[in-house]
């Protein structure tokens, strides 16, 4: 059965009827950028804590870890542009950079004056590029604190999966039109960790997500993101090392890409390092185990504010 939705400001969008992402869809609302719709989402009350989702899926990643952290904060989420239910242009230069200009003029414009900062996988790239405009004053507004869960925040001991490598070469586009479910589903499995892999209907979320709107189609342009990392290598490692705000790193330590080696690089390179591991967790822990992610961020944030 399927159902359409009109609030998107631009054609109206068909989507299945699927419990908790329907609702998820329902609750949300779209906001223009450059001329592209982008989904957003807010609920809870008191300090806006803002989530950053990964590549290649969406805000629908923090959606079992949302009802606990809107119970205590004003909790702000959104599909960067290419992901989720937000545009997916073609002809389109997709960067951290820019994405993080989203954030920034979408923040800046709900008047907010400082928040916190949620990032996994490629929004730690974001919220590092984000920490980085504060600390050369160009930021509209402060940030309280980070937290990451399992990104690539030092290049060096990144492990991208085959998949990601072949999205990023030269077939990048022939691999990403052609990508089928059960390719798809073959290496977003790999992710996991054994305990707690995602479930049938888990899979037909995350698959419908990314080929919404034509979302196969860019893929291999979203996925450059691996080479500004190595660009941006020193303004963005640099970001940790130079940050007065409290971080912390929570990884799900059998995560093949972003897992063990990220967690001890971070040891090694960031000062006064905070960092919880997840065992048997991968690379979606906030999928996986929200509950114990949740327990973790919340204690943290009882740290911080023992401490202020």
């Amino acid at each position: 059965m399927e159902q359409v939705f009109t609030d998107d400001p631009g054609a109206a969008q068909t989507v299945r009827e699927s419990g908790t992402l329907e609702w998820w869809q329902q609750g949300g609302k779209w906001f223009s950028y450059d001329g592209h719709a982008i989904f957003s989402r807010m609920a809870g009350q008191g300090d806006p804590l803002v989530l950053l989702h990964g590549f290649p899926t969406s805000s629908w990643d923090w959606s079992r870890i949302w009802p606990m952290l809107s119970q205590q904060f004003n909790v702000l989420t959104l599909d960067m542009l290419g992901f989720g239910f937000s545009d997916k242009p073609i002809d389109y230069t997709y960067s951290i950079e820019d994405q993080a200009d989203l954030f920034q003029g979408w923040i800046d414009g709900l008047g907010l004056r400082s928040v916190h900062l949620f990032a996994h996988d490629y929004g730690c790239s974001v919220a590092q590029e984000l920490m980085a405009r504060e600390q050369e004053g160009v930021l509209p507004f402060g940030i309280d604190s980070v937290c990451f869960l399992n990104g690539a925040l030092f290049p060096e001991v990144h492990s991208p999966l085959l998949i990601q490598k072949l999205l990023k070469s030269p077939l990048g586009g022939l691999i990403s039109r052609g990508l089928t479910r059960r390719t798809f589903e073959r290496n977003f499995l790999r992710l996991f960790g054994s305990q707690n892999p995602p479930g049938r209907i888990d899979l037909d979320d995350f698959w419908y997500l990314i080929t919404y709107n034509n979302g196969r189609g860019i893929l291999h342009h979203l996925i450059q993101f691996m080479e500004e990392r190595r660009c941006h290598r020193n303004r963005w490692v640099g970001a940790l090392q130079k940050t007065s705000q409290p971080m912390r790193l929570i990884s799900g330590t059998a995560d093949p890409v972003s897992g063990v080696a990220m967690a001890r690089r971070y040891r090694e390179l960031v000062k006064n390092p905070d960092v919880v591991g997840l065992r048997n967790v991968g690379h979606y822990p906030h999928v996986e185990c929200p509950w114990e992610v949740f327990t973790h961020y919340r204690d943290f944030r009882k740290d911080i504010a023992r401490e202020g």
